[in-house]
């Protein structure tokens, strides 16, 4: 399912300077070094490293997935996590990890940060340190095409909508009213749409925008949009500034030559990184 949270557009409110001092923690991928009261080993540990860690689903199509079901790890966030470690020296390394635990992995440091179309949201920002967007998109309702009942978000009232329930698209919908049927993922969605045991998906547009280039006559179609857009993250342990910062650069670089665009209009057609 998609991993963004509704709502919030534009950059990121600037976060405290001070670190509080904690002890080493293990774990089996990422920097075992945490911040201490001397100073933020983040960066320092992943350029010792030589790599920096990242958790990313590896089944959520076109953004963390293997090509042709069991090639090679890719996708646009892949890439794009791929360019920032280029940018930052280092090596991009990818902990396949499922949604339902992945923040959780990242608060054991199992991996150094989450490339997986994290929204960034004020509680997600008070809980980990979050880049600049790298990529901005906005909500639908997906249904039949012959369905005429859900024109809007209001018309969600009473209908029953196929989310994960982690995900920031089942707040959306029980906002508006839904009963939501728990699901692993969009393909799952999409089955139980098709069969009519739901009436609709909330995601993202760019999801379903990408189904359609391989579905063309999937059934299937956009009933509303939200108004508002989303931003998409890579999110960091809490007080990972220096790491943070680092990204942050590598990231407006990439937009300046254009690799982002590049990236963009490969996976979706169109720029979709601002």
């Amino acid at each position: 399912m998609n991993r963004r949270t509704f709502g919030l557009v534009g950059m990121l409110a600037a976060a405290s300077i001070a670190l509080a001092a904690c002890g080493g923690t293990s774990g089996t991928g990422g920097s075992s070094a945490t911040p201490t009261a001397g100073g933020d080993t983040s960066l320092s540990s992943v350029k010792n490293a030589g790599e920096i860690v990242f958790a990313t689903e590896g089944t959520y199509k076109p953004f963390s997935y293997h090509q042709g079901g069991a090639g090679d790890l890719t996708g646009y966030d892949v890439e794009v996590a791929k360019a920032v470690a280029d940018k930052l020296g280092v090596k991009a390394k990818f902990e396949e990890t499922q949604w339902d635990s992945i923040f959780a992995g990242l608060e054991a440091r199992r991996f150094d940060a989450i490339a997986n179309q994290v929204t960034a949201t004020p509680e997600r920002q008070a809980k980990y340190e979050l880049s600049t967007p790298y990529t901005v998109s906005r909500g639908v309702i997906v249904t039949k095409s012959d369905n005429t009942s859900v024109k809007s978000f209001a018309d969600l009232k009473g209908k029953t909508t196929a989310q994960s329930l982690t995900s920031n698209w089942y707040t959306l919908a029980k906002d508006s009213g839904a009963n939501v049927e728990p699901v692993e993922g969009w393909a799952q969605s999409v089955s139980l749409l098709k069969d009519g045991r739901v009436d609709a998906i909330v995601n993202d547009k760019l999801t379903f925008l990408d189904y359609q280039v391989t579905n063309p006559n999937s059934g299937l179609k956009i009933a509303a949009t939200t108004k508002d857009s989303s931003d998409s993250v890579f999110a960091f342990h809490k007080g990972s500034k220096a790491l943070d910062g680092a990204v942050n650069t590598a990231l407006k670089e990439l937009a300046a030559d254009g690799t982002l665009t590049t990236l963009s209009k490969k996976y979706f057609g169109q720029d979709v990184s601002k």
